[in-house]
């Protein structure tokens, strides 16, 4: 470990900026969620509603568990530009807590959503011989009787990913008193130990979500595919946050235009490696032609699907990547926040292709309400959570021994 240049940054107080977004955001969130849930409880349209909130659960989640990730990522490298972005990373990974109690809703719904749970209606698009066969070849993961693994499946998923992310945030602010290189020494040491488990869990938990939807059809590199687009979502709403986090006691008035190029190429990094685990996962369900895995993509690429289905290669790849390409955007915050804000769009819609297939099969795209209010419900709910705990806190590390040299990054 090279020797720190200097153990604080001055001129920066806690922050405890007045409740501007706070306030609407919880309100928000506590309006759409329910909707959401008077929706499905009150109306008839149960599936509709339960695929709504597991899109809008599914996308919010990724990105704080991304966000995770990406700080063990970081302190395993012991990359030192990005530390004048890392409060806000912990404060988005430290939400977590409040995705467990997000996540019991989906208890509710499951009946709705998965035709492994017990008491599935959706059993009934099943044939005799495929009922058979998802209740040997899945019992022992998706066990059709007694769905006690998935419960303890996400006591584990989510007591993880809570001690982690509050360790590594503990000793952040810690260190924002103390000072010193002992939490940035606890830090490097706790992330690479546990960044294998951060990966498994969050890829099991994609299985759980979503590829149990169409719980005869699986796929080895899902949970890949699920973490890289909240990846690249996690940093689309760094870039967000730090062009608008100007002003007295805000990390952004500090952070400088080579952060900003970094972070678009991130952006471009993540836009490039999440259509290269696309077409991977295509390619291979595709060659093999599996009856139980070729109807998965047959779905969504014949029939009223194959719109949407191309319009995501487009969309979500080639457009932003060529924009991406530009040296001058990524020099430019404002125009590259607007690009993130559009890859946060199209970020939903690839979950929406993801979910509702399961839920409208051959009759293609459709819209429902609940699509709305699920995803500003439960987002509403966490990007308040993240604005409380930011309060009373430093929105910068201004103890890290290496955040001087953090702020005079220079793009090599």
């Amino acid at each position: 470990m090279s020797p720190p240049v200097t153990n604080s940054h001055t001129g920066f107080e806690p922050y405890n900026g007045t409740p501007t977004l706070m306030v609407p955001a919880f309100a928000v969130g506590v309006l759409g969620l329910l909707a959401t849930l008077g929706g499905f409880f009150a109306t008839g349209a149960k599936g509709e509603t339960a695929h709504a909130y597991l899109i809008g659960f599914t996308y919010w989640v990724g990105i704080s568990v991304a966000f995770l990730i990406m700080q063990a990522i970081f302190h395993t490298a012991k990359a030192k530009w990005l530390i004048v972005l890392r409060r806000t990373m912990e404060t988005a990974s430290a939400v977590i807590p409040v995705f467990f109690v997000l996540a019991l809703p989906l208890l509710a719904m499951a009946a709705y959503l998965y035709p492994w749970w017990p008491g599935s209606e959706l059993t009934k698009g099943y044939s005799g011989l495929e009922l058979e066969h998802l209740s040997h070849k899945q019992h022992g993961y998706l066990n059709n009787h007694l769905p006690i693994g998935i419960g303890v499946r996400h006591i584990i998923y989510f007591g993880l990913w809570t001690f982690a992310a509050w360790r590594l945030r503990t000793w952040s602010l810690k260190q924002d008193t103390v000072g010193g290189l002992d939490f940035t020494v606890k830090q490097r040491k706790f992330s690479p130990g546990v960044l294998p488990f951060l990966a498994l869990t969050i890829t099991f938990a994609s299985f759980d979500w979503l590829m149990s939807l169409t719980p005869l059809w699986q796929s080895t590199i899902f949970g890949v595919y699920y973490f890289a687009g909240s990846f690249l979502a996690a940093f689309c709403i760094l870039t967000i946050v730090t062009v608008n986090a100007q002003g007295k006691d805000l990390y952004g008035s500090v952070v400088k235009l080579d952060h900003f190029h970094n972070l678009g190429k991130l952006m471009l990094a993540f836009t490039a490696f999440w259509a290269y685990i696309a077409f991977s996962q295509f390619m291979l369900v595709w060659i093999a032609n599996i009856p139980e895995e070729a109807p998965w993509y047959g779905l969504r690429i014949f029939g009223a699907w194959r719109p949407l289905s191309i319009a995501l290669f487009f969309l979500h790849f080639l457009l932003p990547f060529f924009i991406l390409l530009s040296r001058n955007l990524k020099l430019q915050p404002r125009k590259l926040a607007v690009v993130a804000v559009y890859l946060l769009v199209i970020h939903a819609v690839d979950l929406y292709w993801l979910v509702w297939p399961a839920l409208t099969g051959d009759a293609g795209p459709t819209f429902h309400w609940s699509l709305l209010t699920a995803f500003f419900g439960v987002g509403g709910i966490a990007v308040g959570t993240a604005l409380l705990l930011a309060r009373g806190q430093y929105t910068l590390t201004v103890k890290d021994p290496y955040i001087a040299e953090s702020l005079r990054y220079v793009q090599p």
